[in-house]
């Protein structure tokens, strides 16, 4: 009887390896988890009881909007980020892999940064023309809810969001075609990543303002359809799909608020 193989000892390149990718991955999930805690459990109670638009109540409105977008938007960022450490880890900067991971994902968070900047301006229009209701701060006004999702809609059906979606579904061409080396590379290509996620997606987000800022069921089922939409095989072919039920949603909202 031959001898059985013993498996072979991992080296020190494996082990280096292996640990990088832990590093980055638990380092995304932190951020992930506590982006969530704030948005659930801490911006919420303080924006009910302090409803008045002060500097302070702004900044803690985009602290809210932006928390949340990394909450909702950085599991979808996991498979990119991922790669880019693969690739780092195999070229000259391996020494450096886990700080340029992490500024790739900063630079990724910094663009819905500025979505969040953007959201908290219409937030602050909507509420001061008492257009929100409730804690969960959905939009009452059905005409406005209508237009919001007749525009979702509608993109979801053009070709800006088919060609920012393949650029965020293929993560190895994306790299080949815009990896820099460096810090500010690292950055740099975090940013544009983002701006393609936000391209792709921007317009879901706004749906955020229908179903109620601070639902938290609403805010879990975006998460979730976004990173369908990017992962799972086929499902952006649905994207057509969505954007006719929420066009027929939208148009069901107008009509109802023009005939009442």
């Amino acid at each position: 009887m031959g001898q059985l193989k013993q498996p072979l000892a991992r080296g020190p390149v494996e082990r280096l390896a292996r640990r990088d990718g832990w590093i980055v991955a638990l380092a995304a999930l932190s951020i992930t988890v506590m982006a969530a805690w704030y948005t659930f459990a801490g911006a919420g109670l303080s924006m009910v009881m302090n409803p008045v638009w002060t500097p302070g109540y702004a900044g803690l409105n985009f602290a809210m909007w932006w928390a949340m977008m990394i909450a909702m938007m950085t599991p979808s960022a996991a498979p990119m980020l991922l790669l880019y450490t693969s690739v780092k880890r195999m070229g000259p900067d391996a020494n450096r892999v886990v700080m340029l991971s992490l500024l790739f994902l900063a630079g990724y968070l910094l663009a819905w940064g500025g979505f969040s900047l953007v959201a908290t301006f219409a937030q602050w229009q909507v509420e001061t023309l008492g257009l929100s209701m409730g804690a969960m701060m959905p939009i009452k006004s059905g005409a406005l809810a209508g237009a919001v999702l007749l525009l979702a809609g509608l993109y979801q059906l053009t070709g800006v969001k088919d060609a920012c979606l393949s650029h965020c579904r293929s993560p190895g061409e994306f790299l080949v075609q815009h990896r820099r080396p460096g810090a500010f590379g690292a950055l740099r290509l975090g940013v544009i990543h983002g701006g393609y996620c936000l391209g792709c997606c921007w317009a879901l987000m706004a749906l955020l303002f229908v179903g109620g800022i601070m639902n938290v069921y609403w805010i879990v089922g975006l998460a979730l359809y976004v990173l369908a939409e990017k992962a799972v095989p086929n499902m952006h072919k649905l994207s057509g799909v969505t954007g006719g039920v929420l066009i027929a949603c939208g148009a069901y909202f107008l009509i109802s608020a023009l005939t009442n």
